[in-house]
């Protein structure tokens, strides 16, 4: 692409992150999505599971369909939350515990092999790129009601 626009660099990058996660994830009979969530639960107290959408940046329904999956599959349990008694509090089975491992461990290599490959000045910049947009778009600062164009 000639005109190269930021958004396209970001989701170029992301999807090809992804389809490497998921490609790894197949060796462990599993997928991005489900590693995600092994990792965005508290592997100790477990996850309130209302708390793991925000913390995910996911939908109710779509975590919905792979909490059940993760179920299924015995990675977790969910127990009736102490502090609220409507409440649900995800925790983590055993084997739940290992594919966390699993999954902990693919993170830290990818992170491993980018921080070999890029200097600590050129990832710093990167992390105060991805901080401003989010930023920017937190503030909604980029697409207001009195924006003309």
């Amino acid at each position: 692409m000639k005109d190269l626009t930021i958004d396209y660099a970001l989701r170029a990058t992301w999807q090809a992150v992804a389809r490497m996660y998921n490609e790894e994830a197949k060796n462990f009979e599993t997928t991005m999505a489900v590693g995600f969530t092994l990792l965005s639960i508290d592997p100790k107290t477990g996850t309130p599971s209302t708390a793991l959408g925000p913390k995910m940046g996911m939908e109710a329904t779509s975590l919905s369909r792979i909490l059940k999956s993760m179920e299924e599959k015995g990675l977790i349990e969910r127990k009736p939350n102490p502090n609220d008694g409507r409440g649900v509090l995800i925790h983590l089975t055993d084997f739940g515990l290992e594919k966390r491992v699993d999954s902990k461990n693919v993170v830290l290599r990818f992170n491993e092999v980018v921080r070999e490959n890029i200097s600590e000045d050129k990832l710093k910049a990167f992390f105060e790129v991805t901080t401003t947009i989010n930023k920017l778009i937190a503030d909604k600062e980029i697409y207001t009601k009195n924006t003309t164009n």
